[in-house]
């Protein structure tokens, strides 16, 4: 692991610990060439995926951008942070487990929408509003008309 702060290779691993749901591993290293101390994360990747965008193009998936969009959408919501991860977690092994190499961001968009939903129902609204590029208030309407069609109480829109 190349040290942060002198770019020297030569680092040495601490301390190492699962997190509270055992999906990472936290190691503490320390650089032999210039004593920084920092922490990585390790964690399992099943495959390399590529995602496809709209318009063709294919550049590699970033966790850390799906964990920031899904951030965003959570922003001032009452979700612990702990949940926000196994919840990114729990999107990317569904997508890797996919079978593909290469995933759309369309069916990327649309696994975290469906795990937003049974999440929050602001944050799925905030999202979908994004994701489905809202332009109206009735595209805000139908998507709490999604919400409804589930069994579930939508939010109410106030006048």
């Amino acid at each position: 692991m190349r040290c942060p702060s002198c770019g020297s290779l030569d680092t040495q691993v601490k301390d190492s610990r699962p997190t509270e749901d055992s999906a990472v591993i936290r190691r503490r290293r320390v650089c032999l060439t210039c004593n920084f101390r920092f922490t990585t994360f390790e964690r399992v990747q099943l495959r390399e995926l590529t995602v496809i965008k709209r318009n063709g193009r294919r550049v590699p998936f970033d966790r850390d951008k799906l964990m920031r969009s899904v951030e965003i959408a959570l922003r001032k919501r009452p979700v612990d942070p702990e949940r926000v991860e196994q919840l990114v977690s729990k999107i990317v092994r569904e997508l890797e487990s996919l079978g593909e190499n290469e995933v759309s961001s369309e069916t990327i968009g649309e696994t975290v929408m469906e795990h937003l939903r049974g999440l929050d129902d602001v944050a799925y609204v905030r999202f979908a509003s994004v994701y489905r590029n809202f332009r109206e208030a009735k595209d805000f309407r139908a998507a709490l008309d999604e919400l409804s069609d589930d069994g579930r109480p939508a939010a109410t829109i106030r006048k």
